[in-house]
């Protein structure tokens, strides 16, 4: 971790950090008004969530990472750009969602590119698993949108078979959708298209009950 990314876990996590608690968040409060609610699991560095909050100030997001870099990374693109609609939770993503967010109240849940876990033996790691999944979309309103995307094709196949097999959700797509413009097209994608690996994205939105 860099000095600057330690000061900003210091300086700014009291100013722009949500401590993990057992109550479900009560957004208003948080953010001072009422807006859509966007969850991002897992955001790396902070460029791609730090670019997202910017290009659409009129949504609040939540960011959920245990990194502490990365948190730090965040928290002082947050300050620098003066990012008044996004929070971070530095705590493991699953308690979070269990214990913090509310049913129906999430517009969307992002989670680029989590890690695969490629060796077999600890698939049993990886976040999108049934049981999160149906968690996931339990906490999105009503035509809510679960997006995904992942440059590993053996994981991406895997995500879709679980997403569909969610009652409670619907693809937007035949399978893999076309990248959104609002998710920017980041290094690490670059990188990983280089390598040959093509990326996936997956829309699911929370079907009206």
């Amino acid at each position: 971790m860099s000095p600057a990314q330690q000061r900003a876990l210091e300086t700014l996590y009291p100013k722009y950090g949500i401590a993990f608690g057992s109550s479900p968040l009560d957004f208003d409060a948080v953010f001072g008004r009422r807006a859509p609610r966007v969850l991002e699991i897992g955001f790396g560095m902070g460029e791609t969530t730090a670019t997202i909050a910017a290009a659409r100030p009129a949504d609040d997001f939540v960011a959920v990472d245990v990194h502490p870099p990365g948190v730090g990374s965040l928290l002082k693109q947050i300050d620098e750009r003066g990012l008044a609609n996004l929070r971070v939770i530095r705590h493991d993503a699953v308690e979070v969602v269990a214990a913090m967010i509310p049913r129906d109240s999430l517009a969307a849940v992002h989670v680029f590119f989590p890690d695969p876990w490629p060796k077999k033996r600890h698939h049993k790691r990886r976040l999108l698993g049934a049981a999160f999944v149906h968690e996931l979309a339990l906490r999105l309103a009503p035509h809510g949108i679960l997006h995904v995307a992942t440059d590993w094709e053996e994981y991406a196949q895997e995500i879709l078979a679980v997403l569909a097999a969610e009652p409670l959700l619907a693809n937007t797509a035949a399978d893999f959708a076309p990248r959104p413009d609002y998710r920017p097209f980041t290094k690490f994608e670059a990188r990983g298209v280089k390598l040959g690996h093509g990326v996936r994205d997956l829309i699911f939105r929370r079907r009206a009950m």
